[in-house]
Order: structure tokens, then C-alpha cells, then sequence
């Protein structure tokens, strides 16, 4: 096993690991973006469709906005990961919380299909990240 500082030394050779996942991350977002989006319009219209290919793209922007944040902070120094995620996180929530209030009070038929996109956005990001964490990360730390 790599002492503590070896592996600091090939992070810091290496500048693009903190965002090497991202693209894979991205890709399946977009395709549940497109089938949330037909699923949505099948079972329930235009607005269903829309609501669902919104709520994925929520969790798509959100998800790159804290992953290119938390990337930029643990360049600069890692101690500054942890403030950076919280405030980010807090701001994110307030945003969010405000956004889906403000489409809730409008009646908007796609208010459900969006906070479904939501959670299928989540659940896919979650589980293709970790699919990457396992495979593809784990084979280019242990080589």
C-alpha cells in the first residue's frame, strides 16, 4: 500500500482525477434524462415529459455543480472541502426548496413527475458513481 504522501504526490501529477468521472456520470443522466422524458410523456403528456426530464436535470446540474466545486476546493487545499460542501449544500437545499414551492403553488400538472425525475436522477447518479468507484477508479489505483 501507497504511504499517504506518495499518493498526494500522484494526485497532485495527476490534475484531472477529481473530475475523471464526471463525463460517465453525465452520459447516464442524459440517457435517463431522454427515457424520463418519454416515460413522462407516455403515461402523462407534454407536462409529464417535461417534468420528468427536469427533475433528472436538476439532479445532473446540482451533482457537477458540488463535484466541479468540491474539485476546485480540494485543489486549493482540502481543508477547505468541508465549508465549500456545507455552504454549497445549504445554498443548493434553499434554492431547491424555494424552486419546488414556487412550482408547487403554480398547480402545474408536472409537479409530480418532476420530483420523480428527481429521484431517479439521484438514484442513477448514486449508483453510477459507485459502479465507477469499484471498477473503473479501483483498476487505476491498483495498476
Amino acid at each position: 500500500m501507497a504511504e499517504p504522501g506518495a499518493r498526494a504526490a500522484e494526485a497532485a501529477a495527476d490534475r484531472g482525477w477529481r473530475l475523471r468521472h464526471l463525463p460517465v456520470l453525465l452520459i447516464a443522466s442524459a440517457v435517463l434524462g431522454a427515457l424520463a422524458a418519454v416515460v413522462g410523456g407516455v403515461t402523462g403528456g407534454a407536462d409529464a415529459a417535461l417534468g420528468a426530464a427536469a427533475g433528472v436535470a436538476v439532479t445532473a446540474v446540482s451533482y457537477t455543480l458540488t463535484t466541479v466545486v468540491l474539485a476546485w476546493a480540494d485543489a486549493r487545499d482540502p481543508q477547505l472541502v468541508l465549508p465549500f460542501g456545507l455552504g454549497l449544500y445549504a445554498a443548493k437545499f434553499t434554492l431547491l426548496g424555494a424552486v419546488m414551492i414556487g412550482v408547487a403553488s403554480t398547480g402545474w400538472s408536472g409537479l409530480i413527475p418532476l420530483c420523480l425525475g428527481i429521484a431517479a436522477g439521484v438514484t442513477v447518479w448514486t449508483g453510477v458513481h459507485i459502479w465507477w468507484l469499484t471498477t473503473v477508479h479501483a483498476r487505476r489505483v491498483h495498476n
